[in-house]
């Protein structure tokens, strides 16, 4: 069944910041022909919070699997990936199932609903992205600060990234909490992040937009931002 790998990758010095914002053109030499992978994305991120400034320091790999021993195989064996351990000081991969999706990210919708959900995880992953049609990106961008207030200090909250292809034009997010009511209420009790939903509905903001849900059942590596937030998928 199909699972979705999402990987996290740090660098701290000059000369390796310069070596994966080049990966971030090399890789895909690579990564077109992986067996058994249906979808992949290279992502930067932003700044902290959803911002729309890169981050040189974190880049990110999204992946979508038929199944998740071709996950474990590409891990395992992928020269690629024995690159991104040598240089990157720090590395964390989260594995993940799909609850929802609805949308499409580059003209498809790559995730497809798991028919095996176990109650007995609490923990609940989410990842929006849309491309900004270019006339309304200070309208959007203008309105992030407000609609992104409510994930400070939100004690559901245990991690999110701003990822995405493009800055400003092509982004997205990741968040991870620590359980479905903590997502629920920020997405559709938090009057400021209902009210940017509203406008995008009125405006028309995006060209594409997506929105998914996953549970989150295994991760490798270490993150230190989620070992703080005690996350534990043992």
């Amino acid at each position: 069944m199909q699972i979705t790998t999402l990987t996290f990758l740090r660098y701290t010095s000059i000369s390796k910041k310069i070596w994966a914002f080049g990966m971030m053109q090399f890789a895909h030499a690579s990564l077109k022909n992986t067996k058994g992978q249906e979808f992949y994305k290279l992502l930067g991120s932003g700044k902290a919070g959803f911002n729309p400034w890169p981050d040189w320091t974190v880049y990110a790999l999204l992946q979508v699997w038929e199944n998740e021993q071709s996950a474990e195989d590409f891990f395992r064996e992928s020269s690629l990936m024995e690159k991104y351990r040598k240089m990157s000081d720090e590395r964390w991969t989260l594995f993940m199932k799909n609850k929802m999706a609805r949308g499409k990210w580059a003209g498809k919708m790559p995730f497809t609903k798991h028919p095996d959900i176990p109650d007995t995880i609490p923990y609940v992953a989410a990842i929006t992205r849309a491309t900004i049609k270019f006339k309304y990106l200070r309208k959007f961008w203008k309105s992030v600060p407000a609609s992104q207030s409510p994930l400070e200090f939100n004690p559901g909250l245990l991690y999110t990234k701003g990822i995405g292809e493009v800055p400003f034009l092509q982004m997205a997010t990741f968040s991870l909490w620590k359980d479905q009511q903590s997502l629920d209420a920020f997405a559709y009790r938090s009057k400021e992040h209902v009210k940017v939903i509203g406008d995008t509905r009125t405006l028309g903001w995006y060209r594409e937009e997506l929105f998914s849900r996953f549970q989150p059942y295994r991760s490798e590596g270490n993150w230190s931002a989620l070992d703080m937030a005690g996350l534990d998928l043992s």
